[in-house]
């Protein structure tokens, strides 16, 4: 307790005891804040990975197209191989 102020002692008590409680929760706040911050990051590089694994899907998809399209024009652009028009 405070002693000889000129405020009421159980004000200067309640205030101290606020202070007290706020710096003594301080570390479990500052705790959870850094998980915060972890987690969001891991979610960004997740979100990086699975928009680079989609891009790399469409160059692949691509490739095989291209490919497909250079294999029918070479055989003759039919099932049945040959030449059109034969």
């Amino acid at each position: 307790m405070a002693d000889n102020t000129p405020v009421n002692s159980q004000i200067t008590d309640a205030v101290t005891q606020n202070n007290v409680k706020v710096l003594g929760e301080a570390p479990a706040h500052a705790m959870g804040l850094v998980y915060q911050t972890m987690a969001h990051s891991i979610s960004l590089s997740m979100q990086n990975a699975m928009q680079t694994q989609g891009g790399l899907q469409q160059i692949g998809n691509a490739v095989t197209s291209s490919a497909c399209r250079m294999i029918l024009e070479s055989t003759g652009g039919g099932m049945g191989g040959g030449k059109s028009g034969e």
